[in-house]
């Protein structure tokens, strides 16, 4: 089984733009929630996509399983999506052996900023970057999944 341990947090400010060192551009949308899984379609940068399932779960770990597919299909499976497509670049910060994913968000949801961190482990230690502002995990109005589900 794939596991996913993140934790999810707002930001309280931008300094972390100076030490971003990658950057991608991800398009998705979900298929199918049923209140115990979520079923998301993913582009990444146009030339890659993704299909994904995970469980819904409270705390910071939940089954993920992830299976690349054809771009096109992506493009086709997002058509017949619930609710919104979500658009973000998600910018790289690394973090020692870790690494910060900065979520800045497009379209309807212009002017969110989320960092993502996955853990090894639920207990492992993190640092705690200056630029990180009040932890979001396990609230669900900050899931992609919810996000997609509010038109407009």
């Amino acid at each position: 089984m794939g596991l996913e341990i993140e934790r999810k947090f707002l930001l309280a400010d931008d300094r972390w733009r100076g030490e971003t060192v990658a950057a991608k551009r991800l398009r998705q949308a979900y298929l199918a929630q049923n209140g115990r899984m979520v079923t998301r379609v993913r582009t990444i940068d146009g030339t890659r996509a993704f299909l994904t399932l995970k469980s819904v779960e409270p705390g910071i770990s939940r089954a993920e399983y992830e299976y690349e597919i054809p771009v096109a299909d992506a493009e086709e499976l997002m058509e017949l999506r619930q609710g919104l497509v979500i658009e973000k670049t998600r910018h790289i910060v690394p973090a020692g052996d870790l690494a910060w994913e900065i979520d800045e968000f497009s379209g309807a949801y212009a002017g969110l900023v989320t960092a993502e961190i996955e853990l090894p482990s639920e207990d492992a230690a993190f640092a705690r970057p200056p630029w990180l502002g009040r932890e979001v995990t396990g609230e669900r109005a900050y899931t992609n999944a919810a996000l997609a589900q509010v038109e407009g």
